[in-house]
């Protein structure tokens, strides 16, 4: 397994546990994609992931609409998305994803969490350069499906590391789905494949994964480093947090 795989390991989504953030975060993420691509899914890749995904997380259809309404609503705040780096106590560094409607509340509320912290936002490319950006999707996995074969006939489309990964459901039960990581610029190409092929897409979207060997800390610095993960991850601005901390 590659190094997609042990990152996901340990970030799994929490499909059922902060089920509020997850659908204000995909609303979020459905306005931009409206508001880059327009509302016609067939023209546009990106918000047929997500409306996938939408629907794998149970999101109300009037959640959905909403996000697209705010989208074509001139009067609507332009949601766009920014990327802060920096580094969190004990060197650890951080990226941090968000969808913001204004850039001077969220880079006020981002630099706080810092200094609260003992940690310090940065400049851009500060980071960045530890992390790589790549697409990755989620397609249900098929019966009698070879993962080997899977993945040297999408070896062409971009597809660097794919696995199976068991998803817990709501109601206790599981299944199985399929995690393909590829090149940040194959998203439409492995997407165009996926759909063709006739494989159920669960989710579509990107990841940014450490390429530097991840820091070892004590159980008093993974404290006060989940704390201020924490505080990123409860502001509603933000989307996604990654960090070089190594996991337990």
């Amino acid at each position: 397994m590659g190094r997609a795989f042990e990152f996901r390991k340990e970030r799994k989504m929490k499909r059922w546990g902060h089920m509020a953030r997850t659908f204000t975060k995909l609303g979020k993420e459905i306005t931009i994609a409206v508001k880059q691509g327009g509302p016609d899914v067939t023209g546009n890749p990106r918000l047929r992931a997500l409306m996938a995904e939408a629907r794998s997380e149970q999101m109300p259809k009037e959640n959905i609409e909403r996000a697209i309404k705010k989208a074509t609503e001139s009067k609507q705040g332009d949601f766009k998305e920014v990327i802060f780096e920096g580094y969190g106590p004990f060197g650890i560094a951080y990226l941090v994803e968000t969808a913001t409607d204004n850039n001077t509340r969220t880079v006020a509320n981002v630099r706080s969490y810092f200094n609260k912290c003992g940690g310090t936002l940065g400049t851009s490319g500060s980071v960045a350069f530890m992390f790589d950006h790549k697409c990755t999707f989620r397609i249900m996995k098929k019966d009698g499906m070879d993962l080997e074969e899977l993945e040297l006939e999408m070896i062409d489309y971009g597809v660097e590391e794919l696995f199976e990964e068991a998803v817990e459901e709501k109601d206790g039960g599981e299944h199985t789905e399929i995690v393909i990581y590829g090149d940040y610029p194959s998203y439409g190409a492995i997407q165009k494949y996926i759909e063709e092929n006739g494989y159920e897409l669960v989710a579509g979207g990107f990841e940014w994964i450490p390429n530097v060997d991840l820091k070892d800390v004590t159980a008093e610095q993974r404290s006060t480093l989940d704390k201020l993960t924490g505080l990123l991850e409860d502001d509603e601005d933000v989307t996604n947090v990654y960090t070089t901390m190594k996991p337990e």
